[in-house]
């Protein structure tokens, strides 16, 4: 499997923690969130990563360099210009049929490997990774008949449950053809196109970890969850560890 790592941006949204270096780099625990994000998906399999860098990518390049201290191969593609979330992709020339695109900033115990099956198996041209997100209002909100300007119903801080993307896709190398060239266009721009032509867009309901650490709120929240997914990070490598040398015997 090859995924794509969409890790160009600015993390505006994350400032001040953004301010000296680029989100992709950004501590969670001790710990880059990009190189805990490259540890999972070795384990699931994917063994060739391109990033599209643009913001402070000299720094991105010499911390990861070529991943053979993860365990995969990785190689850069430059934006000459910001080309948003989708665009950048269109600029790699060997892309394979099916590969992943995702974020740069997620926190998740997403099985990759299970997600990319299961696009592949529905045989579309893309499936999104979907995550129910819980939204809390913190204001009493008021339904008004804006005829009349009555009030028609009222809610004390009410909770909403939104089917969210996590930032995490699978991409058949076909719908890059609905994509311009060297222009900024990003995954909302691809997704409205899309259901604009009536083209299926398949999802994948994801109910485990995940959080993209873009807000401060999150990123806060990251940092007092990683200590915890470290240990189930470990776990998973223990199990992994062991299948292999029970596949060993069996082979003896």
């Amino acid at each position: 499997m090859r995924a794509i790592i969409l890790a160009g941006g600015r993390g505006t949204r994350l400032k001040p923690y953004t301010t000296v270096i680029p989100k992709p780099l950004v501590p969670v625990g001790d710990r880059a969130v990009l190189e805990i994000l490259l540890d999972n998906l070795r384990i699931y399999g994917i063994t060739e990563v391109t990033m599209c860098v643009n913001h402070c990518a000299e720094l991105i390049k010499a911390y990861f360099g070529n991943g053979s201290r993860y365990g995969i191969k990785i190689d850069y593609s430059l934006e000459e210009k910001p080309l948003s979330t989708v665009a950048p992709i269109k600029l790699l020339k060997d892309l394979p049929e099916n590969f992943l695109v995702m974020n740069g900033d997620l926190l998740t115990e997403l099985d990759f490997a299970d997600f990319f099956n299961y696009h592949l198996h529905n045989e579309g041209l893309l499936t999104i990774a979907t995550y129910k997100r819980t939204v809390n209002v913190d204001f009493g909100v008021i339904d008004i008949d804006s005829e009349n300007n009555f009030a028609t119903s009222f809610i004390e801080k009410p909770n909403y449950n939104f089917n969210v993307s996590m930032g995490v896709y699978a991409f058949k190398r076909q719908i890059l053809d609905y994509v311009p060239v060297n222009h900024p266009f990003g995954f909302d721009n691809l997704m409205l196109k899309m259901l604009a032509l009536k083209m299926p867009v398949k999802t994948y309901n994801y109910s485990g970890y995940w959080l993209d650490i873009g807000r401060p709120a999150d990123y806060e929240k990251a940092n007092n969850d990683i200590e915890e997914l470290e240990a189930a990070h470990r776990n998973v490598v223990a199990i992994d560890a062991q299948d292999s040398i029970n596949n060993h015997l069996r082979v003896i």
